[in-house]
């Protein structure tokens, strides 16, 4: 008996993500068959129509499990603890240098082999 209750909200799930896919490409279509009217009052158009669209994508089980993913997601950022202005320049400036040191390394690497491949090949003059 759960079975078809589940596959009904499925199918229900279904159906209102169709519904919303529908709407957004209705809405994209809109977009560009009123290209004579105002690009402001397109682009207004445009959101409400994504806005109805994502209303009604977030009323499935999948979009409910998105924007609880994302809450989540913004509640994990708050308990990031960010860097300090001081510490990102230093470490900035510490990616900086070796970049220039592991540069000049390799470009002396690069010498060292071309002055002995030049001697062995005889083309060092």
């Amino acid at each position: 008996m759960t079975s078809s209750v589940e596959v009904k909200v499925a199918s229900l799930d279904i159906a209102k993500l169709a519904g919303a896919a529908l709407l957004l490409i209705l809405g994209i279509f809109a977009f560009y068959y009123f290209a004579a009217w105002s690009g402001l009052l397109r682009v207004v158009g445009l959101l409400v129509i994504s806005g109805g669209a994502a209303a009604l994508a977030l009323q499935t089980q999948p979009g409910r499990a998105l924007w609880q993913f994302i809450a989540d997601a913004r509640m994990e950022v708050r308990k990031v603890v960010w860097p300090t202005r001081q510490e990102t320049i230093q470490t900035t400036l510490v990616v900086m240098a070796m970049v220039v040191v592991v540069a000049l390394v390799l470009w002396l690497f690069d010498s060292v082999l071309m002055g002995i491949l030049r001697l062995l090949t005889g083309q060092g003059g």
